[in-house]
């Protein structure tokens, strides 16, 4: 039977697999397991706003669908501290009904930081989990087990329930000689394997690429290699909470003499974070401040900065564009961009890289030179797992649709039966147990955007209506009406916002007025019980002259005074 049939009774401890992000898209990365009527949660992240996505400041997991369940929401576990895993819990941690959150050392440090931000450390329970270690939460029983990824304290779980049990890789790839000398934990999968895996839930990020992914120890050499070369200023961009990549260009700074330098918010708190916990060391005596930098010569001076990805207010930016306060850029600097190009920032990034060229700096960015490598499974590591866990069912996660389709591909060649990989997608729920699998009925799922203060209050309408301004500009029609005999008082006059510049189009305007007062001559004013006719009349009037003369197809919004 496949899953697309009518389903016959399973066990009656089966598992509801609901996710609610993170499947055919990269970031807002949240899934819930149900059994026995307890539900689990894993990871709570979040995503940046695409370009389409005008104002808007972030992007969580619409978590309706949860609404009404939060007694019965038992954990929420994290995988590891990245924002699509992490960054939307303080905007729905109250939602969710405040449960206890478990995670490793460092993820929780950099969430901790995050509450105390939203001012709700106090109402949180974070419970510190180290690797091997199990959570008992009945009905689930969860043991974290180590997972390299491209920050510290990566983990994946091991969920033993009722029906069986089932793997999250987690985000993770299989780097045999990581910089903290903590691989992948193969040996707890492989035991796993023995014991009988029901599902395994895996990152499909890379699964394009084939082979293995290079190790992170790369990078160290690239910078082994390039910082004794340079003679100004280095200033490192990379992500802050990659505390590998920063501890390497740290380590090789100080072997070639150089202070360093940590700027940008985020990356003066995820080190503050990291180095409290004894995950990155650097000599106090190596550290500077900016105070500092203006005694000491520049080919003596290192700064790790943020602003890889080309972010418009980013400290990178605003050097590379000569219009940051303190930090400058001169003819013989280098700058290291240590981090992907993630799709939809390439042009952000190329602009930056073409400043930065002109400021007179060397550039050495991913498709240059090794300063980046990934931290996402490839192929044959893909393939590993599967050899390892040997699971029943599979559903790819974290991952566009492509890259999910694929990746349950892979996992029929590695032997998973057809109708045993199964791609799904945000809101599509799926019953497992021992005895078959089904499909329920799509719930309500979807993004929320965050936009300053304003959670959830932004949506479809109003992105349509900022995408029409940006495109077409708007136009305000000012009208002032006589109310007692509906005699026009003032106007029409026109505002326009984005549309064709007043002091030079004053004709044209003017023709736009005079089919105005066309269209009101045409009516009855003093009859007209509703002024919110007259504003349709109004616009229909403009829209069909704008199109006719400049088929341009602006906002038109009339505002009548009655007096």
């Amino acid at each position: 039977m496949t899953d697309t049939e009518m389903p016959r009774p399973l066990h009656p401890d089966a598992l509801r697999l609901l996710p609610l992000g993170g499947l055919g898209e990269i970031g807002l990365n949240m899934m819930a397991i149900e059994c026995r009527g307890k539900i689990l949660l894993i990871d709570c992240g979040l995503m940046f706003p695409e370009a389409y996505m005008m104002g808007v400041d972030l992007v969580i997991p619409d978590i309706s669908a949860l609404a009404g369940r939060e007694e019965d929401i038992c954990g929420l576990l994290l995988t590891h501290g990245h924002e699509d895993h992490i960054g939307a819990i303080p905007f729905l941690y109250r939602q969710l009904g405040c449960p206890p959150v478990f995670g490793t050392a460092l993820t929780l440090g950099l969430l901790r930081h995050k509450l105390e931000e939203h001012k709700l450390a106090g109402y949180a329970s974070l419970e510190v989990v180290e690797p091997r270690q199990t959570v008992e939460l009945d009905p689930f029983s969860v043991e974290f087990y180590r997972a390299a990824h491209s920050i510290v304290d990566g983990a994946g779980l091991i969920i033993r329930t009722p029906a069986g049990t089932v793997v999250h890789t987690g985000d993770f790839k299989i780097d045999q000689t990581p910089v903290d000398s903590q691989p992948t934990d193969l040996p707890r999968l492989a035991a796993c394997g023995e014991e009988g895996v029901l599902l395994l839930l895996s990152d499909s990020t890379n699964v394009e690429k084939a082979g293995f992914t290079l190790s992170e120890r790369v990078v160290g050499e690239a910078f082994d290699q390039i910082l004794p070369r340079c003679s100004g200023m280095v200033m490192v961009a990379t992500f802050s909470s990659n505390i590998h990549r920063i501890q390497q260009v740290v380590d090789a700074a100080v072997t070639c003499g150089r202070k360093v330098l940590i700027n940008g918010r985020s990356m003066v708190g995820n080190t503050s974070v990291a180095r409290q916990l004894g995950y990155l060391a650097i000599p106090d005596e190596s550290l500077i401040t900016l105070g500092q930098l203006r005694d000491l010569p520049r080919d003596e001076v290192l700064v790790i900065t943020t602003g890889s990805q080309g972010e418009p207010l980013s400290a990178l930016t605003r050097i590379a564009l000569d219009d940051h306060k303190q930090l400058n850029l001169e003819p013989g600097d280098t700058v290291i961009l240590s981090s992907k190009f993630i799709p939809g920032n390439e042009k952000a990034i190329s602009d930056v890289i073409n400043h930065l060229y002109r400021r007179g700096a060397e550039v050495f960015y991913e498709s240059t030179s090794e300063v980046h490598v990934s931290g996402h499974a490839s192929q044959e590591e893909l393939k590993l797992v599967f050899a390892l866990t040997r699971p029943r069912y599979f559903v790819p996660v974290h991952g566009e649709y492509r890259h999910l389709v694929k990746h349950a591909a892979l996992a029929r060649t590695m032997g998973v039966a057809d109708q045993h990989a199964v791609v799904l997608e945000n809101g599509q729920p799926l019953v497992v147990s021992e005895n078959g699998l089904h499909r329920e009925e799509r719930v309500e799922s979807g993004r929320v955007f965050v936009d300053g203060k304003g959670v959830g209050d932004v949506g479809a309408m109003e992105l349509r209506d900022r995408r029409h301004l940006a495109n077409h500009g708007m136009v305000v029609v000012f009208l002032a009406i006589n109310q007692q005999n509906g005699a026009i008082l003032h106007g029409p006059e026109l505002l326009t916002k984005g549309f064709v510049p007043e002091e030079a189009s004053a004709d044209f305007l003017e023709q736009a007025r005079q089919a105005v007062r066309e269209t009101l001559a045409e009516h009855s004013l003093e009859a007209i019980a509703d002024w919110e006719e007259l504003r349709v009349e109004v616009r229909k009037c403009l829209r069909r002259y704008f199109n006719k003369t400049i088929q341009r197809r602006p906002i038109i919004l009339p505002v009548i005074l009655e007096m």
